[in-house]
């Protein structure tokens, strides 16, 4: 993207120095169980400022006042947690990089989230990789005007509140076991903040506690990382804990009701030239004739699972439940990142904090490599050059 940075980098590249760089990442820290790509991405200014703009879009969107309103039928009406907030307070925007039709590298949105992402990780992700290689000061992984000293203390604003550390904790199922548990252990020690594991949570008529040291703690405010979908088969563990659905005295870091809210479920409502047409698949009268150019989606579906990328019309019409399916255009990837041995595709999600009463703050990105079929691990396991990494943004 940046030819200069990305010749200078590759040109620096060796295995040994890629090893030591995974070395340095996890050290302090349990082994990263997803792959982290050999190389950051070297975004242009012009790329840059479209993803901004792109984001900008959405964000308007989501602060129409009728909202909540288009999106309640989002909240699957079993998982609809009571005392919902008037924000979510993250929002990650997923867009591949694509050309337009000038030959222009371009944004077009894949995927959005009204729920946290690596917030923590990828600050030490591309502080390694300065550590590591040698990429000068002319591109930034912050955005906005952040630095490291600002990031942090809008992050633990946005996380602790007006609470004590003790008082808050990071909660997932079972959180140091997660794939993402590196992300969970850099906030901790960016923070201060607890990582509990659900059944680490009591309940005490509507009051949550957890015990350290023999001593019965109060929870206020619950960074939550549990993600409904994953155990929605499985409410029995809620018995030995607390069920979120209940009645309770706690804040919500984001509200469970914002990951149903800004998903997939959001896209059909956004017209943008960064936008792909997508229509819920009920709404759909007719079915397209070039249906090759085409994906289908699950609304309620974590990290790409049950999407149907080769659609049929014998896939559409076995469609039991529609009005929970998207039918969109399919987002054709440049491979823009040039590796030692070709082109790969590159994802980029930017990545917004969204404090009390505030505005909602563009920081930091998260980008992803990628040679498989679709963007994800399992699409790109036998590859290098692919996987987790971050932008540097020129300034």
């Amino acid at each position: 993207m940046i030819s200069a940075q990305r010749q200078k980098y590759n040109q620096q590249f060796t295995a040994e120095k890629y090893q030591n760089f995974m070395q340095k990442l996890e050290a302090g820290y349990p082994e990263i169980p997803f792959r982290v790509a050999e190389t950051p991405i070297f975004v242009p200014k012009e790329l840059k400022e479209k993803l901004i703009a792109a984001g900008e879009e959405i964000i308007s969107l989501i602060k129409q006042p009728n909202f909540k309103e288009l999106t309640q039928k989002s909240i699957p009406s079993d998982w609809n947690v009571p005392d919902e907030n008037e924000q979510p307070h993250f929002l990650t925007f997923d867009f591949g990089i694509c050309k337009n039709e000038a030959g222009e590298l371009t944004p077009m949105l894949i995927e959005m989230q009204g729920f946290p992402s690596l917030y923590g990780f990828q600050i030490h992700l591309a502080n390694t990789y300065r550590e590591c290689f040698e990429i000068d000061n002319s591109t930034n992984h912050f955005l906005n005007g952040f630095d490291e000293e600002k990031y942090i203390k809008l992050f633990k604003e946005v996380i602790i509140g007006n609470h004590q550390p003790h008082e808050v904790a990071l909660m997932d199922v079972d959180a140091p076991s997660q794939k993402t548990a590196i992300d969970f252990f850099v906030t901790q020690k960016m923070l201060g903040i607890k990582i509990l594991a659900l059944e680490d949570i009591k309940k005490v008529g509507k009051q949550l506690f957890y015990e350290e040291n023999g001593r019965q703690i109060q929870l206020k405010r619950i960074y939550n990382r549990l993600i409904f979908d994953e155990i929605a088969d499985n409410t029995e563990i809620f018995k030995n804990s607390f069920d979120p659905r209940e009645e309770l005295e706690i804040e919500w870091v984001t509200h469970p009701n914002w990951f149903y809210r800004i998903s997939k479920y959001t896209m059909p409502f956004l017209k943008s030239e960064f936008v792909p047409e997508t229509r819920f698949l009920n709404e759909v009268k007719t079915i397209p004739a070039d249906l090759e150019n085409y994906v289908l989606k699950p609304l309620f579906s974590f990290a790409g699972m049950g999407v149907i990328i080769d659609v049929t019309e014998t896939d559409i019409k076995n469609i039991p439940d529609p009005e929970n399916w998207i039918l969109q255009r399919k987002v054709t990837y440049e491979p823009a990142v040039q590796s030692p041995d070709g082109g790969v595709k590159a994802e980029i999600r930017i990545m917004y904090l969204w404090p009390d009463g505030g505005e909602p703050q563009l920081c930091i990105n998260l980008a992803r490599l990628s040679r498989g079929k679709m963007i994800g691990v399992r699409y790109n396991a036998n590859f290098d050059w692919v996987g987790g990494t971050v932008g540097f943004m020129e300034e």
